[in-house]
């Protein structure tokens, strides 16, 4: 764990240590080395097996408006509430987006409301997805995704949102031109912006250890402006002094309000 720390800045400490160590485990088990002195050999002269681990470790499970539930609420609850307010910009941080599923589908949900009441606010919307494996943000930045990808988003969304390339799909432009991306570890309290009008962190929090999740949901309240919304995945939620910084909007989905 100290290795890699110093290797590449990761946050061991902050994690979990039983979800790290079967991560490691699984990448031993997969170059067939003997334990955890030949596979940090293996570290030092394959740099691509460094980038797998680093992979592995930072989980980047995810697909377009996964669990429709939560992202049906944010269409009724949230988006409405942005679009109305007075700033002239609209500030979204999708914090570990992986290969840029999430931010592009709150980028829909917002173009779609925003067309839906004459275009408006287009020009004032900005999307932010952050994460620290480089990969998965040239991913994203591609926007090209295979059909899996799109299981879990309504067809009319996928028929206009997704157009066709040979067997894979591609993000519409006017969605493109709302998300950016950049590379930022999230433990190192870095927000792409001060005062974001939305936070959406789905599906992380779940691996870091209590300290490192109280840490980030001040600094969360820190970053939202007043009024601002937090979505956090379906497993997760607020413990301990972190629910005194947030009222909840849809519990059940994970949608809160900063107090």
């Amino acid at each position: 764990m100290d290795k890699i720390t110093r290797d590449r800045g990761f946050q061991c400490s902050s994690y979990k240590d039983k979800c790290l160590r079967r991560r490691i485990a699984v990448r031993i088990r997969a170059r067939g080395v003997s334990g955890c002195a030949e596979y940090s050999g293996m570290l030092d002269s394959d740099p691509r097996e460094y980038e797998r681990l680093m992979r592995s470790l930072t989980v980047n499970v995810t697909k377009f408006f996964r669990n429709w539930e939560t992202y049906s609420a944010i269409d009724q609850k949230v988006v409405p509430a942005l679009m109305e307010r007075d700033e002239r910009e609209i500030r979204v941080w999708s914090a570990g987006c992986s290969s840029g599923e999430e931010p592009y589908s709150i980028g829909i949900l917002m173009d779609r409301h925003s067309r839906a009441n004459g275009g408006e606010r287009l020009e004032s919307i900005s999307i932010v997805g952050t994460d620290i494996d480089t990969d998965c943000l040239g991913e994203a930045e591609r926007a090209v995704y295979a059909e899996s990808a799109l299981r879990d988003t309504p067809a009319d969304l996928r028929e206009h949102y997704f157009p066709k390339i040979a067997e894979l799909r591609t993000m519409l432009p006017e969605v493109r031109r709302l998300v950016t991306f950049e590379v930022r570890d999230l433990l190192h309290f870095q927000p792409p912006f001060e005062d974001a009008h939305l936070i959406v962190c789905r599906n992380v929090i779940i691996y870091l250890e209590r300290a490192a999740q109280d840490a980030l949901f001040a600094h969360f309240h820190k970053t939202l402006a007043p009024g601002g919304f937090l979505v956090l995945g379906k497993v997760e939620t607020l413990l301990g002094e972190s629910r005194g910084l947030f009222s909840p909007v849809n519990a059940r989905e994970r949608i809160f309000r900063k107090m």
